[in-house]
Order: structure tokens, then sequence, then C-alpha cells
């Protein structure tokens, strides 16, 4: 049962109290309190407080009070849905629609202000479902109270307002059938007799008649338009809206004929008479302005008086000039809801690719700025076909849905392994299923210590790896190639990481290319030969005679009557190029030409690296490879002195002396 009367009124007197005071104190935890002290249910309570707030709210506003006093009852209502919990969610829009159906335009302003700052909180799951209908209704109510033309700032801010709260594909908002406003008709003179173009007017001065207040006078006469203009001209000009408000017209032959010839008129007047930036007078710039703001005009008169002044404008030719272009991209594009009848002739769409192009041009010659206001239109315009393209496919959603996940796969509880398997049998065997797997798997129970044995840890040398493909590099040995070890893909494979881990030429940068792994084998093999020890001898093959264009090859591999020990000892070292690169630094660049290094290579070894003791390190390593066995400290020293590098040429002299 509902409670007695007397405890209603009672209980809505304490909350209206709670509710005065919150508002003042800017603070709802007394609020709250005095609500749940209160007995009844809760959606009784709840019902309670909502007309409370309602009814603080007319106080205020039947007071004239300002605006932040029923914001502040807003935000309080706001704050019992969030946090307290004490009145419903529709509670905010009520009180929101209660305010601006009551309060003036100019407090309307503010109090939108308000809306606008919130759009998340009534984004939220609290709020959207049980306001979003409340808010448009709200919004609507308010465009029909605005002008479109005087306050066309605030109509702009609801319809933001409106595209920030709703989704992109919300169907309200949509046009999906692509229906023109119809009813948004320009309305001139047709009166041909009761125009005032063409008849000549004669101002008396002697008459002492003052200039009225909108009237041109002398000074005025000057900056006013040189078009000839009568009253075929502004009933042609200004007949055009109308095909602007209905595209569908053009594609009636009639109709066409008609916009063609108004639209050829208008547009040869705009192409005969230019603007430019010191047309407007200075008293016409001053009247677009108000307090420092440009003003706007959302629709433009159609008095006789203004026509010569409109077609001087630099905004009104934009305007119109706009027009054309939005016109044509409708004629020419794909829209779903369109009649198939709706065609376009073939002389229709060249006129119209024609007259795209002048437009175009016309705007790019209206000051100021006429450039980038062109190519900003255009891209406008392009961007707009991607919308029109999604209007056709039906506007689906932005936000693509996560797919249906299969029914959750159940686990299954596995078998236990049995003890033989394990090893946890009378033998502690591992049985594999197998005798010899079995025998394998059982040399060592432990796999983690039969990982860590030093015999499995073997890693052959590189004498004994490299013997075979050193003995077949022997031309004396008269091995095919065909046969040889190198030409073997596993055997090629296993050098390259043997090579990797215990020769420092692997790492070494090098100039010359090879075409396949057996060619650069052969090579490695060739240097590994001359480092080995005794009694391992220099490989001489007899390559040179069949390339003696190569010249690596014939510095490596020539005829020396000197014994490889002494050879051995004349060659630079890798640790004397690593010592004397550190010593050369930046002056590796005025050496490299001595060294009969090309400007290719220079290049290179530039963009190897920046850092120039690793820059000098690839020059000498560079030099060493092509030289081969005539890469001596005697060579570079004559290099040196050649490059006028004498200090250094006399400090790797020294340091060849010590090591011998």
């Amino acid at each position: 049962m509902s409670p007695p009367l007397f405890s209603l009124t009672e209980a809505r007197s304490k909350l209206t109290n709670a509710t005065r005071e919150a508002v003042i104190g800017k603070n709802i935890k007394h609020l709250v309190n005095v609500f749940s002290q209160l007995p009844g249910s809760e959606n009784e309570k709840k019902l309670t407080l909502d007309q409370v707030f309602r009814a603080v709210l007319e106080e205020e506003i039947i007071n004239q009070a300002s605006c932040d006093n029923c914001l502040a009852i807003i935000s309080l209502a706001i704050c019992g849905v969030t946090e307290g919990g004490i009145c419903t969610a529709t509670t905010p829009f009520v009180l929101l629609g209660d305010v601006l159906d009551c309060l003036p335009l100019d407090h309307c302003d503010r109090i939108f202000t308000f809306v606008e700052k919130n759009v998340s909180t009534w984004k939220s799951n609290t709020f959207y479902s049980a306001g979003k209908n409340y808010l448009l209704r709200m919004c609507n109510d308010l465009l029909r109270r605005l002008s479109k033309s005087q306050n066309t700032v605030f109509c702009g801010r609801i319809q933001l307002f409106l595209a920030r709260l709703f989704p992109i594909s919300e169907k309200s908002g949509l046009n999906l059938q692509s229906q023109f406003n119809l009813e948004n008709v320009t309305v001139y003179n047709v009166n041909e007799q009761e125009s005032t173009l063409g008849q000549k007017q004669v101002e008396d001065k002697d008459d002492g008649m003052e200039i009225e207040e909108g009237e041109m006078g002398d000074d005025d006469a000057s900056t006013s338009s040189s078009i000839p203009i009568d009253y075929n001209l502004y009933r042609k000009f200004w007949s055009l809206q109308d095909f602007f408000r209905n595209p569908v017209q053009c594609y009636d032959k009639s109709f066409w004929k008609t916009f063609l010839k108004f639209s050829e008129e208008v547009l040869t007047i705009f192409k005969s008479y230019k603007l430019d930036d010191t047309q407007a007078s200075r008293k016409k710039t001053e009247e677009l302005k108000v307090e420092g703001e440009h003003v706007y005009f959302a629709k433009f008169l159609t008095s006789e008086k203004l026509m010569d002044l409109q077609l001087s404008d630099s905004n009104f030719r934009r305007h119109i000039l706009l027009q054309y272009l939005i016109l044509f991209q409708y004629l020419k594009g794909q829209v779903k809801f369109k009649s198939s009848n709706y065609v376009l002739l073939d002389e229709q769409s060249i006129w119209i690719e024609d007259t795209t192009k002048i437009v175009y041009q016309l705007l790019s010659e209206i000051p100021p700025d006429g450039d980038k206001f062109s190519k900003m239109v255009e891209h406008i315009l392009n961007t707009e076909e991607n919308w029109n393209s999604w209007k056709n496919e039906g506007c689906p959603s932005f936000v693509k849905e996560r797919p249906v996940d299969a029914k959750p796969i159940k686990m299954t509880r596995k078998r236990p392994a049995p003890e033989d398997f394990l090893g946890k049998g009378p033998n502690k065997k591992v049985l594999m299923g197998n005798e010899e797997l079995t025998r394998l798997w059982n040399l060592c129970p432990d796999n983690m210590e039969a990982c860590k044995l030093e015999s499995r840890e073997f890693m052959p040398t590189l004498e004994q790896f490299f013997e075979e493909a050193i003995e077949q590099a022997d031309p004396e040995n008269m091995v095919e190639k065909e046969y040889k070890v190198v030409n073997n893909s596993n055997y090629g494979w296993r050098a390259l990481r043997l090579l990797a881990r215990r020769s420092p030429h692997f790492f070494l940068p090098t100039n010359q290319q090879f075409k396949s792994l057996p060619e650069y084998l052969e090579n490695m093999v060739i240097k590994l030969a001359k480092e080995l020890p005794p009694p391992s001898e220099e490989i001489k093959t007899g390559e040179d005679e069949e390339d003696e264009d190569d010249e690596d090859n014939e510095s490596l591999l020539k005829e020396n009557n000197e014994s490889p020990e002494m050879l051995q000892q004349k060659v630079v070292t890798g640790a004397m190029i690593e010592s004397f690169a550190n010593k050369l630094g930046e002056h590796w660049k005025t050496l490299a030409p001595y060294l009969e290094m090309k400007d290719v290579d220079i290049k290179e070894i530039e963009s190897d690296s920046e850092d120039v003791k690793m820059r000098a390190k690839l020059l000498l390593v560079a030099w060493q490879d092509r030289e081969g066995v005539q890469a001596t400290p005697e060579n570079l020293i004559t290099a040196l002195n050649n490059a006028q590098l004498t200090e250094l040429a006399e400090t790797l002299t020294n340091d060849t002396e010590n090591c011998t």
C-alpha cells in the first residue's frame, strides 16, 4: 500500500529543503542522507525527488535567477543519477527541456554551451539510451525557434552537437533517399512592370534631400559595378536557384535548354568582369565586420537594388559557383534512389565537364586566395563522393563486429602414461617401442646430463676439416673441379658454420663478388692454406692461366721462388691491420688513391661506416684482399711515403722491425 498523503507531503518538503541546501552548497551528500532516511520504496522516493527538482527549477525561472543557478540544479540532478542513484536517468534531460522552453534565446545560448561540454556524459551508458530522444527533441525545438539567417552560428552548433552525440550510421540523421529541400524557395521580382532596373534615376541635389542609410552616395558610386544590369539578367540569374533547389529538372529537355541558356549568360558575365583585391572600398569592408568578426549570410537577398553590388562581391560569386559544382556532381554521380530515367545525354555530359573546368578557373581568379579556395573545394567534393558511395551501400556500420566465437573446446583429461614408458618399472628403462630406440634412449637416463657431456662438445679444427679441400685445390693433385668437396652442399653448409666460429676472414669485408658458394669456399681455402703451419704449403693453381684478367687470383697464386715461411712473414697480418688502422684514422682517404683504390670503392667504404678508424680498417682489408701476397708492409710504407704521410710510414717501419 502507498504511504498516506501526509507522509508524502512531509517527504516532499524535506527533499525540497535538502535540494535547495545542496544547490547552495554544491554538495549532494546531505540530499542523499535525507533521501535514504525517508520511508517508502525506492521508486516512489525517486519520482518524488524528480518532481522536487522540477519545482525548484521552476522557482528559479520565475524569479528570473541567473543561468548559474539553473545549471547548478541540472548538475545536481546528474550527480544524483551517477553518484547517489536517487533520481531517474531522464531527470536531467527533462530539466534541460524546461529551461530551454522558458528562457529567452540569449540565455539558451549559455545553457546549450553546458550541454555541449557534457556530450561525453550524455553518451555514457547511464544516460544515452534514456536521454537521446529527449536531446533530439530539445534540439529540434531550439532549431524551430532560431532563424537560419539570423542565428546561423547557433544553428550550426546544434547540428554539430547532434553529429557528436549520435553515431554516423544513425538512420534518423541520414538523408537515405537523397531527397531535396524543396521548401527552400528563392523569392524575387517576377513582374517586369514593377522592376526598377533600366529606369533612369535622377537625384536632385537642390531638393536638399539627405541620403538615407543603405542608399548609394557619390562615394559609393565609384565602387559600384560596371556590369550592365537589366531585368532580363536579374530574372535569369535568380531563376537558376530553382534548378539548384531541384536538380532533377535538368533531366527534362525543355528545362535543360533553359538552364543551359541562363547559365551561359551568367558565366559569361563572371568571365567578362573580373574582380581584384582593390575593388572593394574601405567602407564596404568595414560594413562586413562587426566587432572584428566576419559576418556570414546564409541566404543572399534578391533585391534589384543590390544586384550590381552582389555581382561585385567575391563571397557572392563563390556562393553561386559552388552551387554549380554541387549540381554537376549530383548529375554525374551514381545515386541509389535516382530514377532510371534520369540519364544524361552525351552532349549534356560534355557540357558539364567543360563548364566544370570553367567554374574552377573562375574560382581560382576570385580574390583573396582564389587558388587555395578552388583546390579546397575540389578536395571536399572528391571526399563527398566517398560518402555517396557509403550511402549507396546502405550506410553500413563503421564498427566491425567481432565474429561469434565457436563453442568452447572441452578440455579432455589425458590418460596417464604407463610406468614402463616413464622409466618407473622394475627395470628402470624407458620403453620406446623399438629395441634400437630403447637402447639409444637409455644410454643416459637423465637427458639434461647427457646434453652436458663433454663427449658431445666436438668441433673440428680448420686444419682437420679443410685438409681434403686444400689437397684438392693443389693443381699438382689434378682433381677435377666437379669432384671437389667444396661442390657438396652439405659440406659447404658445415664449412660456413665452422668458418663463422674459427676463422677471422669470415667477417672481414671484401670487394670481391662471388657468384656461388663453391667459388667462395675455394677462395677461403687458398687463404687458409697460407696461414696454416708447416708442412702445409701455399697452393699454386693454374686458374690464372685460364683467366688472365682476374687480378686477385694472379696475385694470390703467382709463382714465387721464396719459401712459404718467408712469404708468411712478409704479408701484412690481421693484427698489424688492426693496430695500424687506429693510427691511420682520418688520413685513410688521403692514402686510398695511392693504394690504387677506385672512387666507387671509397664511396662504398664511406657508406659502410661513419667511424674513421673503421673506415681505415676497411681500406686496409680491401687492399689486402686485392693484393694477396703482395700486401706487404714494404708496399704499404711506400704508399704512405707517396701520400706524404711520412710519420705514419716511420711508425709502421718501427712496428715491423720490432715484430721481426
